[in-house]
């Protein structure tokens, strides 16, 4: 868990901006400003910004409207207390990529054979109706690679960055936007990884988790839109920046 504002913006930027719902600055009804004028008032990046915004909604204080912007609905958290603020949703996913690209590149020299077949199995699982096992079955996936690995400090990073999103109300939120925009496990992203390990391509198994996470943080990114329809692949751009997606 972050132990200081400094390592988490995002829980002080909201903070901040439920004082000034609670102290009548933004008041209920009102319009909240956009992504852009608060990143520069808080001297933040717009994704610190995103996760801020999402905590607030999380505590029933704001309300994201497609194409609308963020109102103020509500000037006192939901049930009286703010919900717990830990690692910040695109934290957890850009740490994600940095760390399953690297694990999935050492899993491909050291996987075994029932490890392989473990993953075609959760692969299969995967493409269940069933959205709640396919991304449980998703998860355990990602962990089998981690313990390819072989290496105690890799497997318990990765399962700590999963136990992060699970205790993460701003995660979950996220995640219940995306089921709701069809967003689900892609089975033809983890096939690519899949298909990496097989052959052993360290360099092929990299990129194709670093590929699968970037279009995960991408699908977050619109699914939790707040500006204009217009400005949404503007968005999405610089958040390739931002995250450097595109390697």
């Amino acid at each position: 868990m972050a132990t200081s504002e400094t390592q988490r913006l995002y829980a002080s930027v909201s903070r901040d901006i439920a004082k000034r719902i609670a102290d009548g600055e933004f008041r209920i009804g009102a319009r909240l400003p956009t992504e852009r004028v608060l990143s520069q008032l808080y001297n933040v990046s717009r994704p610190t910004i995103r996760e801020a915004i999402i905590a607030l909604e999380v505590d029933g204080l704001v309300q994201i409207r497609m194409g609308a912007g963020v109102y103020v609905v509500n000037d006192t958290p939901r049930g009286g207390n703010p919900a717990p603020l830990d690692m910040g949703p695109f934290e957890v996913l850009e740490a994600r990529r940095a760390f399953e690209g690297e694990a999935c590149a050492i899993a491909a020299t050291r996987i075994n054979a029932t490890q392989l077949d473990d993953l075609e199995t959760l692969l299969a699982l995967m493409e269940c109706e069933d959205v709640i096992k396919s991304e449980e079955a998703d998860e355990e996936f990602h962990m089998v690679i981690a313990k390819a690995t072989e290496n105690s400090g890799i497997i318990m990073t990765i399962a700590m960055l999963f136990d992060a999103r699970r205790r993460s109300p701003q995660y979950r939120l996220m995640t219940e936007k995306s089921r709701a925009a069809g967003v689900y496990p892609s089975i033809k992203e983890h096939s690519d990884i899949l298909i990496a390990l097989r052959v052993r391509d360290s360099k092929a198994a990299r990129g194709a988790m670093r590929r699968h996470l970037a279009r995960v943080l991408d699908s977050f990114m619109e699914t939790t839109a707040s500006i204009e329809v217009e400005k949404i692949q503007a968005l999405v751009s610089y958040q390739r920046k931002r995250y450097d997606i595109n390697d």
